[in-house]
């Protein structure tokens, strides 16, 4: 799966990670220039503390002039309202600002999964997806909403206040400029290691979830085969890996906290010391050498800041780079440019030509050379042993792979040429194993057809032989629990069939959809299913003798290849291949019976 950890970005690879925000960002620029500025004003506001003190030593004090502390005292007061003014204009347009981004990048992301080709989400593992969807969208809108805004707040801090330490007492001012050169060559060094050790725990994260996801889904497995402990150890190797990785990572930014708190307690000694001696020698005042200090305790934060910020920065751009991943995945099965709908007949005629297919990345084709043609209304049973490449088939009809060779056509129209909407609308699949959302029982059947009727949601239950629902508390206005767990197999099973027949599609594909029924229930469903499946053309995966008996011909898939064609009785007598296979599992059926 393509969630091993990436090696850490450069500098103009991490910019170019953060930079990917921007059109997100730009709807809501207002908000974020009304952000950095009241932010910045704010920030800018405290400096006429350190003056005012200057001016309060070297004026009304040296002067023994009581009455001019009032005006200094008085604008002091209004710099104070003004910068919890700012600070609430700030909160407020931050919080906007960022949560529309995050809503937007997280639509944008989901909308995204959801287009992206079945061939990724086999390839991808959920956890890896579901933790770029949350934690890595977390960790971005609050870059956006805290650390981007001090980022640049702060640098622009440190400037103004170098300046105005130059300007109060330039040696000094020098002194402490040359102090920062170590301090960023040392603070970049570990920046560096920083975002190694953060896109690792990051990745290292998506496996922890892929891992709770797996067991909270499989828990009826675990528990019934006794293995719990066999999967919490798992589970545990991971998270002391994962604890492991945090550990380095704290580490890291120890050491950067280190730098950058040591940087300004060091640098004050040498303040203190030099101003100290400038006031002996008159080249500054005591009121200066106040101010001075003031000025740099200001400095303090914004540099002890830096190191956070920094690091926040890394992380964001790596959060940034796995959902860029997401967002840069190709998009394979979409409407080609141009597409209209076509005039389609109910029902269609359905044909494979000269079909092959062989999964992304594998050298070996699954199917290769497929010629099968169902006519309008007729039904056509697909036999084949396990790993014959049934399901891929049924797949490529209705867009959820495209095929490598040939085409696939419905009434002589290339399934690529058929907007996937109407493709989708038109041909409907019931899968084996089937899957059903939390939700209530009649959104799970209308999911395909919302605006299906009350008739039509009925007699696709009474076709799947499904009328348990009603029995239900709440009948179709029940909910059903994640991945419909409270249900048995076989009523999910009978669900997701009616969902399949409801509204009578021009195309049906069953994929083994009986497989999870008891002898007696089969027999109703596939008594019902006869009256559906004449006035539609369909394609069913048949296991059982009892299946392949509802169809008008049978194709026997074997190796990748339709090797035979025919009514059941005629295969059954000429094809011994097929006459074994139906023996096989005829007596499976009979065991598990």
């Amino acid at each position: 799966m393509d969630n091993a950890p990436q090696p850490a970005p450069s500098d103009r690879g991490r910019l170019s990670a953060l930079l990917r925000l921007w059109p997100f960002a730009r709807p809501y620029r207002g908000l974020i220039a009304l952000t950095f500025s009241a932010a910045l004003l704010a920030t800018l506001a405290q400096l006429a503390v350190p003056l005012l003190t200057a001016a309060v030593v070297d004026g009304p004090i040296a002067h023994d002039d009581p009455a001019g502390l009032i005006p200094l005292l008085g604008l002091a007061l209004l710099f104070g309202v003004a910068e919890a003014a700012l600070f609430f204009l700030r909160r407020w347009a931050m919080n906007r600002s960022s949560l529309r981004i995050e809503r937007d990048l997280r639509d944008t992301l989901y909308h995204r999964l959801q287009r992206l080709p079945v061939a990724f989400h086999d390839r991808w593992g959920s956890g890896q997806l579901l933790s770029r969807a949350t934690t890595d969208v977390s960790t971005i809108r609050r870059f956006v909403g805290f650390a981007a805004v001090f980022l640049a707040v702060n640098l622009i801090t440190c400037v103004v206040v170098l300046v105005l330490l130059l300007v109060t007492y330039w040696p000094l001012g020098l002194t402490v400029l040359l102090t920062t050169v170590p301090l960023t060559f040392l603070g970049l060094r570990w920046e560096k290691r920083y975002n190694v050790q953060s896109r690792r725990v990051q990745d290292q994260q998506g496996e922890l979830t892929t891992d709770v996801e797996e067991a909270v889904q499989g828990i009826r497995v675990v528990k019934s085969l006794g293995r719990s402990s066999l999967v919490f150890d798992r589970y545990d190797a991971k998270a002391a890996a994962l604890r492991g990785m945090e550990l380095e990572k704290v580490r890291t930014l120890a050491l950067l906290w280190c730098i950058f708190e040591l940087h300004p307690q060091a640098t004050l000694a040498v303040i203190l010391v030099g101003g100290a001696v400038a006031v002996n020698t008159g080249a500054l005042t005591v009121g200066g050498l106040v101010g001075f200090v003031a000025l740099f305790t200001v400095l303090l934060w914004p540099i002890l800041s830096l190191g956070f910020l920094f690091a926040f920065a890394q992380e964001t751009a790596s959060a940034c780079d796995r959902i860029g991943e997401l967002l840069d995945e190709p998009i394979t099965v979409t409407d080609r440019p141009g597409v209209r709908p076509a005039a389609l007949g109910s029902p269609a005629r359905l044909r494979f030509q000269d079909v092959g297919f062989r999964y992304p990345g594998s050298a070996e084709a699954v199917l290769d050379g497929i010629d099968l043609d169902i006519a309008p209304g007729e039904t056509v049973a697909l036999v084949g042993s396990t790993g014959s490449g049934k399901t891929t088939l049924t797949a490529l009809a209705g867009r959820l792979y495209d095929v490598t060779a040939g085409r696939v056509t419905v009434d002589g129209v290339d399934v690529r040429d058929l907007p996937l909407s109407q493709l989708r609308s038109v041909v409907s699949v019931a899968f084996e194993d089937a899957t059903l959302f939390s939700m209530s029982v009649r959104e799970n059947l209308t999911l395909g057809r919302p605006g299906a009727s009350d008739a039509d949601v009925d007699e696709a239950l009474r076709v799947a032989q499904a009328d348990f629902v009603h029995d239900l508390p709440w009948g179709l206005a029940t909910r059903i629990g994640e991945q419909g767990l409270s249900l048995s197999g076989g009523q999910r099973q009978r669900l997701a069939l009616a969902r399949a027949v409801l509204g009578r599609p021009s195309v049906l594909i069953l994929d083994d959809p009986l497989s999870a029924l008891d002898v007696h229930t089969e027999a109703l469903v596939e008594r019902a299913l006869r009256d559906v499946l004449a006035g539609t053309t369909a394609l069913v995966v048949a296991h059982r003798p009892s299946t392949v008996l509802l169809a008008d011909r049978v194709a026997l898939l074997s190796g990748g290849r339709i090797t035979a064609v025919g009514r059941h009785s005629d295969l059954l007598a000429e094809v011994p291949e097929y006459r074994d296979l139906l023996a096989q599992e005829s007596e499976l059926a009979e065991v598990a019976s």
